[in-house]
């Protein structure tokens, strides 16, 4: 990772204030289902959030934040 990079990564505080953030808005703005995508230096990314566990996946795969 180049200098430049590692500015760019979030703080301990940072990571911590976002899952806070995530938490309210799932508990308080997420209907059924939210899809996003972002560019990224290595392509893009997607995200998925569901209210609900898709098909055949285990919950286990899931890591609690």
């Amino acid at each position: 990772m180049t200098d430049g990079q590692d500015r760019d990564r979030l703080s301990d505080e940072e990571v911590a204030q976002m899952m806070d953030l995530w938490r309210r808005y799932c508990a308080h703005d997420l209907d059924q289902w939210e899809a996003l995508q972002t560019e990224t230096p290595y392509g893009p990314v997607y995200v998925f959030m569901t209210r609900s566990l898709p098909q055949e996946w285990d919950p286990s795969m899931f890591r609690e934040f």
